[in-house]
C-alpha cells in the first residue's frame, strides 16, 4: 500500500469538511496517478472547489488524510506548495499592478530566474499589454495571466478550478495545451468543470461529487 500511495500524484482518503454543523464533504476517497487527467463533476455546492482548496492546502479537512505527490497536505505543506499550481476560481490578481509586475511579484516569492516573465507573458499571448494595470483586463485577460503566474513554478501537480471559465475559443485551446503538455512531462491534473465540452479529448476519466460524497 506504501508503494501504491508513493506513486499517486493525490491521494484523497476519507476526507471531510464542515462549516459549523453543515458538512459540505462527508468521506471523499480519490486517486490521481501521474500522467492522468481527472474531470471533477456536480452541482453548484457540492463541494468540489471544498475539496480543491484542501488539496491546495488552503482550507484544513475536518477528518480524513489528503497526499500530493507522497507529501501530507496538513502536515507538509511546504512540500506540498512546491509541487502543485493551484488556478482557483477568481484569479487573484493585484489590479494596481501591471500584468509584468504581477508575474514578477510571483517571481520574487517563488525565487524563480526572472528571465521566465518575458516568456510566459508571450506563451499566454499577452506580451502586448505586459505594462498595463491588471484592472483594465478583460476576465479572460485576467484568467491567462493567472495561468501564466501558475505557470512559472513549472508545477507537477494542477488544481484547477474551471479552468476554462472566461476565455475564448483561443484561450480555451492555450488552456487545453498547458494541462496536456504538463501531464505529458508526468505531471497530473485535476480539474472542477461546469461542462465537459472544453475538455474534450483531455480528460481522461470523471468524477462526480453529489451532496459531498463520490456519486457512484
Amino acid at each position: 500500500m506504501a508503494e501504491l500511495t508513493s506513486r499517486l500524484a493525490i491521494d484523497a482518503q476519507g476526507v471531510a469538511r464542515r462549516f459549523g454543523a453543515r458538512w459540505v464533504l462527508r468521506g471523499i476517497s480519490l486517486q490521481v496517478r501521474p500522467g492522468e487527467t481527472v474531470g471533477l463533476l456536480g452541482a453548484n455546492g457540492s463541494g468540489k472547489s471544498t475539496l480543491l482548496r484542501i488539496l491546495a492546502t488552503l482550507l484544513r479537512a475536518s477528518s480524513g488524510r489528503a497526499m500530493i505527490s507522497g507529501h501530507d497536505v496538513s502536515t507538509d505543506a511546504d512540500a506540498v506548495r512546491g509541487t502543485i499550481g493551484f488556478l482557483a476560481h477568481s484569479p487573484g490578481l493585484y489590479d494596481d499592478l501591471t500584468a509584468r509586475e504581477n508575474l514578477a511579484f510571483a517571481v520574487a516569492m517563488l525565487g524563480i530566474k526572472p528571465i521566465t516573465i518575458d516568456a510566459t507573458l508571450e506563451r499566454v499571448g499577452l506580451s502586448a499589454v505586459a505594462n498595463e494595470r491588471v484592472r483594465g483586463f478583460s476576465a479572460g485577460m485576467q484568467r491567462r495571466l493567472a495561468l501564466g503566474r501558475m505557470m512559472l513554478a513549472k508545477p507537477r501537480v494542477l488544481l484547477l478550478d474551471e479552468p476554462f471559465s472566461n476565455l475564448d475559443v483561443a484561450g480555451i485551446s492555450l488552456m487545453s495545451s498547458v494541462i496536456g503538455e504538463s501531464v505529458r512531462d508526468g505531471g497530473a491534473a485535476l480539474a472542477v468543470l461546469h461542462e465537459l465540452a472544453p475538455a474534450a479529448g483531455l480528460i481522461n476519466r470523471t468524477v462526480t461529487i453529489a451532496d459531498g460524497r463520490i456519486a457512484a
